[in-house]
């Protein structure tokens, strides 16, 4: 009997992974230019949440560099610790005031270094009180399938499961309630390709986040 049960969990198993895959997104403007820096997230109808707590690759952290933040969007799991590390010669005093996160590290200087837990999903808008031109995000998630998009506007999903899932395409100038798009999609056993095109508002002091 414990034979024919551990058989049946090794089928379960295999079954689940084939019926995994890689599902590639890529999101441009209305005049077919790659959008940086948007964020997609999947929530597959059918749960697929992971036993193990949520872990990305990427470090969790956000650098003062050169009197911006690095990275512009960073992407995390709920109840991370994100630090914000200070790499400029001048002293910066980060803050957020989003429902999401409401938190004020004064000021610090150069090799020093400040940590926040985020302990609930949704956007946080960070800035310096110091340096107005400084604007950040970060995007805590309660999904194991999230990435970001690059320069050519791609961002790659691994292991996405097979079948009906939310997807949420957001980044912070697209012209939209939340600045999101939500689309209902069907990814196949083999992942697949999903198009998506946003209309950007321009960036603050620039012309698009365009690049």
């Amino acid at each position: 009997m414990r034979a024919l049960i551990l058989s049946a969990l090794a089928a379960l198993s295999l079954s689940s992974k084939a019926l995994a895959g890689d599902l590639s997104v890529v999101v441009r403007n209305a005049q077919g230019q790659p959008v940086k820096d948007a964020v997609v997230t999947l929530k597959p109808a059918a749960g697929g949440a992971p036993g193990a707590p949520i872990k990305f690759t990427w470090p969790y952290s956000v650098a003062q560099q050169n009197i911006s933040f690095n990275p512009f969007v960073l992407i995390v799991p709920v109840g991370s610790n994100v630090n914000f590390p200070n790499k400029d010669n001048v002293r910066h005093h980060v803050y957020s005031f989003s429902p999401t996160k409401k938190f004020e590290l004064k000021l610090y200087g150069r090799d020093e270094s400040r940590s926040v837990l985020f302990d609930k999903a949704g956007v946080v808008a960070l800035g310096c009180n110091i340096h107005d031109q400084m604007i950040a995000y970060v995007v805590v998630v309660d999904t194991a399938y999230a990435a970001k998009t690059g320069a050519d506007g791609f961002a790659l999903i691994r292991n996405a499961p097979a079948g009906n899932a939310v997807m949420t395409v957001w980044q912070p100038y697209v012209k939209t309630a939340k600045n999101q798009v939500v689309k209902t999609i069907a990814i196949p056993a083999a992942g697949g390709r999903q198009d998506v095109s946003v209309d950007l508002r321009p960036a603050p002091g620039a012309m698009s986040m365009i690049h």
